[in-house]
């Protein structure tokens, strides 16, 4: 997969999408934008995001509701738009983003 500037600004705008209190998964993103099996992708482009602007990238998550282990603020971030963890993740049926 050839990572163009569309495919990026294509993932972030769906990111940008992602309400407060809301979650989605990076494979959930990558189905969004037609390209199933690139969650990896999408972790990639999240984890360089800031280089493109100001996204809510704290609002994706791993697969299980799993931090980004990068991502020192995420819970804090996530904790200050209501969203509830069980242990180290996040309370996916209850606070999936479903779009």
């Amino acid at each position: 997969m050839v990572l163009t500037q569309n495919l990026i600004y294509e993932i972030l705008s769906v990111v940008e999408e992602i309400p407060a209190g809301r979650v989605a998964s990076y494979g959930q993103i990558a189905r969004l934008i037609g390209l199933p099996a690139c969650s990896r992708l999408v972790g990639r482009v999240l984890s360089q995001a800031e280089l493109y602007g100001d996204y809510p990238c704290h609002r994706a998550l791993y697969h299980a509701g799993a931090l980004a282990a990068s991502f020192a603020a995420q819970r804090e971030l996530l904790e200050a738009e209501g969203v509830e963890f069980r242990g180290r993740r996040v309370r996916m049926k209850k606070h999936r983003w479903e779009c």
